[in-house]
């Protein structure tokens, strides 16, 4: 009872500093903490400083009693969390591999199209280089004629009107003596 007497008392010259504090005009911290002190030490009881004393308990003998079913019941809950927790690794899995999956598309679908535009110029660059017109150019350039008549041999034995031209070499059926 005296102990809650002294607590509300203490707590009153507390209230009536921190008035008086915001009454006057801002001081500094230092100085504010400094009535305060004055005013705790005022509302100490006595010459002497309360002391309070630390009770240590010492648990270490006590066991604890096995419950059944707590244990059960913390089994269930550990089996339903590993279900949810590999399902969720699994759709995890997916979404990832799913990303994954795109970002390789997407590479080929570039490549593709690098690949095509490639094939595109070296379509052009044939064309441009099977020119007739610029082979011949090109042959009269490097001192080429025109070729005479017989003088170009096809290998289809299509071209030779002459007789006594040249005749490529050609493997005929064998015949058994």
């Amino acid at each position: 009872m005296a102990t809650a007497a002294m607590a509300g008392r203490e707590i009153e010259m507390m209230g009536a500093a921190a008035q008086t504090m915001r009454r006057t005009p801002r001081r500094s911290l230092t100085e504010h903490n400094a009535m305060l002190f004055d005013a705790q030490r005022k509302a100490r009881r006595g010459p002497t400083p309360e002391v309070f004393f630390a009770k240590h308990l010492d648990n270490s003998r006590i066991v604890k009693a096995d419950d059944p079913e707590r244990r059960k019941e913390m089994r269930q809950f550990s089996a339903v969390m590993s279900v949810l927790f590999c399902l969720v690794m699994v759709y995890v899995w997916q979404h990832f591999s799913a990303i994954e999956i795109g970002y390789k598309v997407e590479a080929q679908k570039t490549a593709v199209a690098q690949t095509r535009e490639e094939n595109r110029q070296l379509r052009l660059t044939e064309a441009q280089l099977t020119d007739p017109q610029r082979i011949d150019v090109l042959a009269k350039q490097l001192g080429l004629n025109v070729p005479q008549p017989g003088q170009v041999v096809r290998p289809d034995g299509l071209g030779a009107s002459d007789p006594n031209a040249p005749v490529m070499a050609e493997a005929g059926p064998m015949v058994l003596q």
